[in-house]
């Protein structure tokens, strides 16, 4: 955005100006010597109208919106139809909801144990992948398509709506028969041919966000979303890579701020994740939901020590729903 002046005198007061408003800005030369001011990115978000009035202001020029689609959904919850439950809101002005359940899908006996437990917990979503991505090629990689029929059934039995991660092109279809939300994970955000498969579905879609990714980069990767035509995107902040190797991610919290409270876009945060161990994960989600965030993942498990895949940031039942407890989900009374 570029703030142009009446004269090249009135530029120092109108850089005060905008300073008091917690707008900074950089000079830019144009031809003939005129003069114009170029509003940072770390600048707040001010009306145009507020930066118009300013005296010694002949105009404000704004670039057009790289994601136009997604601007227009701020300040908008995504629906979320679950099947056996009725719908829940996710986003601007709804109650932050929660989704739980393990990394990955190992039985059905297990499953159907983890969604109890979430729906215990106050959850809305069960969480669940069928299919894994694994940095090593010999590690649980989930069980596929069997894994989604006992991952449905068990959000049946309980009430709960079914999130879950979609890999390949060729799995959309049969992804999209079972999620009411379908998950594109951090390693696949810019996959955009996947992108594009997976808006076809036409379902609501959490995008977790890259794990080098820009903000700005997953704002595009949403609006490809929606341009192939998601019901609705909700991003996901799960932690970038950081050089610490005291947590696994490094949880970015003003990311979430900014996208909340500026966008005004629906966003949850995965502590699981960012923390990469257990004992960091309700301290997190209290941050994240202090931050704006308007839903939590957690990974729980029955047995988190036999756990296939994320065993250790995983909560028990015991810690799953001290933080439920903590961050006013509630419970929902006993196992149907």
């Amino acid at each position: 955005m570029f703030v142009t002046l009446r004269s090249p005198g009135d530029l120092d007061e109108v850089a005060r100006e905008l300073q008091g408003l917690g707008v900074w800005t950089e000079r830019v030369e144009g031809p003939s010597g005129t003069v114009a001011l170029f509003l940072r990115a770390d600048s707040s978000r001010v009306a145009r109208e507020r930066l118009e009035a300013i005296e010694g202001v002949a105009g404000v020029w704004q670039s057009p919106s790289a994601h136009p689609r997604l601007d227009a959904l701020a300040g908008r919850a995504v629906a979320i139809a679950r099947r056996t439950s009725s719908s829940a809101l996710l986003g601007p002005g709804a109650a932050a909801i929660l989704a739980s359940g393990p990394c990955s899908v190992e039985s059905e006996a297990q499953i159907l144990e983890a969604a109890r437990l979430a729906r215990r917990a106050g959850a809305v979503l069960l969480r669940g992948g069928a299919f894994k991505p694994r940095s090593s090629p010999y590690s649980f990689a989930g069980h596929g398509k069997s894994a989604l029929s006992w991952l449905r059934a068990a959000a049946d039995e309980t009430g709960l709506g079914v999130v879950t991660e979609v890999m390949s092109e060729a799995d959309v279809e049969a992804v999209a028969e079972v999620a009411d939300v379908i998950q594109v994970g951090s390693r696949n955000m810019q996959a955009f041919a996947l992108l594009r498969a997976v808006g076809r579905a036409n379902k609501p879609v959490f995008l977790k966000r890259g794990m080098a990714a820009t903000v700005e980069e997953w704002l595009l990767a949403a609006e490809h979303l929606l341009v192939a035509g998601a019901a609705g995107v909700v991003l996901c902040e799960r932690g970038l890579r950081g050089f610490d190797p005291a947590t696994r991610n490094l949880l970015d919290l003003g990311s979430v701020a900014l996208v909340a409270h500026v966008l005004g876009l629906p966003v949850v945060v995965d502590p699981s994740h960012a923390a990469g161990r257990r004992d960091l994960v309700l301290p997190l989600a209290r941050a994240a939901l202090a931050a704006g965030a308007h839903g939590l993942l957690i990974e729980c498990h029955p047995r988190p020590a036999q756990a296939m895949s994320d065993g250790p940031q995983a909560l028990d039942e015991d810690a799953l729903l001290a933080l439920s407890h903590s961050c006013g989900f509630g419970t929902r009374g006993a196992e149907r």
